[in-house]
């Protein structure tokens, strides 16, 4: 009995020496293994990082590309037009004719004025920047207003809730490409007449919604999907700011996409 009672107590002497001899060696593995997930975790943010910036980057420039196509389709067709017919009026002027002449140089003096407005709306296209600064909404207001000059777009914009004190320029930046995204998707091919956009603010997050009354499509049609790079770009540019696009269409039925996201 006492030497089976020795050979457990070696044996539970044993074991407990094995055990501790071990622990080091799982204490080097638990540490080797954190830290290979800890540097994966850091450069998976990284490239996170690099990517949001890229895309900002991209957004910036697009937003540029897009400003000036604006700017040089409404010197051509807004303005150069308005400035042409100030050209004629003042022109067909005849000294004689007083009266008259005074109502022509009244209706140039107009027309000048409407030239020197669109200017000034041109000028704040120009600053991009600076419009962003001035908030999501202020940008989205700008947008509807150069859809709707074209007179084919009855625009409905209206916004709930509270816009945080404290906003994300970046997100914002993002959530307005989107925005213009979808508008020139409708523009292209909705053929529609009426254009609701809903700008929300609630519980940290912020939804965008734009409905249309146009034609509509198959979302999961395989030609939308190679030829829909635009609508690629909505669930990607959406993902990458932490939220979600979900477009909903169906043949003459119209479009409608929610962009989620979290807030400031």
């Amino acid at each position: 009995m006492q030497k089976m009672g020795n050979v457990s107590i070696k044996s539970l002497v044993l074991i407990t020496t094995l055990v501790f001899s071990m622990a080091p060696v799982f204490i080097v593995i638990y540490i080797s293994v954190y830290n290979k997930r800890k540097k994966k975790d850091l450069e998976e943010k990284a490239q996170m990082t690099l990517t949001f910036e890229a895309e900002i980057a991209k957004a910036q420039l697009e937003m540029q590309e897009q400003t000036m196509q604006t700017i040089g389709a409404d010197l051509h067709d807004n303005i150069g037009q308005l400035l042409g017919l100030t050209s004629l009026t003042l022109g067909s002027i005849e000294e004689p004719d007083l009266a008259h002449s005074q109502h022509k140089i009244d209706a140039a003096l107009d027309l000048t004025k409407k030239s020197i407005k669109e200017m000034r709306l041109l000028g704040k296209l120009l600053q991009g920047d600076q419009l962003m600064t001035q908030g999501l909404n202020e940008a989205i207001g700008h947008a509807i207003n150069w859809v709707e000059k074209s007179g084919h777009y009855e625009v409905l914009y209206t916004v709930e809730g509270e816009e945080p004190a404290t906003g994300d320029k970046n997100k914002d930046l993002i959530v307005f490409r989107i925005l213009q995204e979808t508008l020139n998707n409708t523009i292209k091919h909705a053929y529609a007449t009426q254009i609701a956009i809903k700008l929300t603010y609630q519980d940290n997050s912020l939804q965008l919604q734009i409905t249309d009354n146009g034609t509509g499509f198959y979302t999961g049609s395989p030609s939308i999907k190679q030829k829909g790079m635009g609508l690629l770009n909505i669930h990607k540019r959406a993902g990458i700011i932490g939220g979600k696009a979900v477009i909903s269409s169906n043949p003459g039925e119209g479009t409608c996409t929610d962009i989620f996201i979290p807030y400031p």
